[in-house]
């Protein structure tokens, strides 16, 4: 038994003794939950903690902020409203962060950056990556959330040069 608990604990890193019982019972193996939480121990076979939620905005700042223009929009065509949000990505040695401007109809990629460090650089180049990639008609929203990159000077200007409305919500 104590190979099919190895098999099923490398396979799958997060089962503890419930989901492991329960993958034990798939297999034909009856077990009982007190048993297979001490061999677990034992043998050092715990399941891998889920990491903590990373906070990537910082809405407490003194920059300007858009009206919400988005809410309630249900885009029609492409280049009707456009989303921007930034997030990170892990990786082994690490994380690195990414924004992305999404076209809201067609919930495409349309601009994206990719950097070791979150500040306004990063959301001034996926915001530029998206005016190359697809240039947005009058009347065009570009909304994010309140984060404090999105309300710097850094990133206004490109949304003034270009056109597009800005709009930001909590």
């Amino acid at each position: 038994m104590l190979p099919q608990v190895g098999a099923i604990c490398d396979e799958f890193e997060c089962y503890g003794y419930r989901r492991g019982g329960a993958a034990l019972r798939q297999q034909g193996v009856v077990v009982n939950g007190k048993t297979l939480r001490r061999l677990m121990r034992e043998h050092g076979l715990q399941p891998m903690r889920h990491r903590r939620y990373l906070v990537t905005t910082d809405s407490n700042h003194e920059g300007p902020i858009f009206l919400d223009l988005a809410r309630g929009v249900v885009p029609d065509r492409p280049n009707q409203l456009r989303i921007a949000d930034q997030t990170y990505v892990p990786l082994p040695g690490g994380f690195v962060y990414l924004a992305a401007v999404l076209d809201a109809w067609s919930r495409k990629v349309v601009g994206y950056a990719i950097s070791r460090s979150m500040d306004a650089r990063i959301a001034v180049a996926a915001l530029k990556a998206a005016f190359r990639n697809r240039a947005p008609p009058k009347g065009c929203v570009h909304h994010s959330d309140r984060g404090s990159r999105y309300a710097l000077e850094a990133c206004r200007e490109p949304l003034a040069a270009h056109g597009p409305t800005g709009s930001m919500s909590r």
